[in-house]
């Protein structure tokens, strides 16, 4: 099972408190998470990626095992302890600002 933290305004979304546990078949990665997130949570659809090119949103970014996954390859590996479980993935709202 993969673990996702979400923030929490798609928490309140998808109706859930805490993490969530997706099970994901084949190559975990990021395009992979978010296929299974959108599946299992149809009310995310459209809020990560856009609906029409796919494309993860400007202002959403993508942490793992203390790494910042947002500007890999969304079909790229996600890190082991992830892909077993022992790590979670979190999708953080950014913001921006001067």
């Amino acid at each position: 099972m993969i673990r996702v933290v979400l923030p929490a305004h798609l928490r309140t979304l998808a109706r859930v408190d805490g993490e969530v546990r997706l099970a994901v078949t084949g190559q975990v990665t990021q395009r992979a998470v978010l296929d299974a997130l959108e599946a299992a949570y149809p009310a995310l659809r459209g809020t990560m990626r856009d609906q029409a090119t796919g494309r993860r949103r400007p202002f959403l970014r993508v942490f793992a095992c203390e790494q910042d996954l947002s500007h890999d390859s969304p079909d790229a590996p996600l890190p082991e302890a992830v892909a077993a479980g022992a790590e979670p993935l979190l999708i953080v709202g950014a913001m921006a600002g001067g």
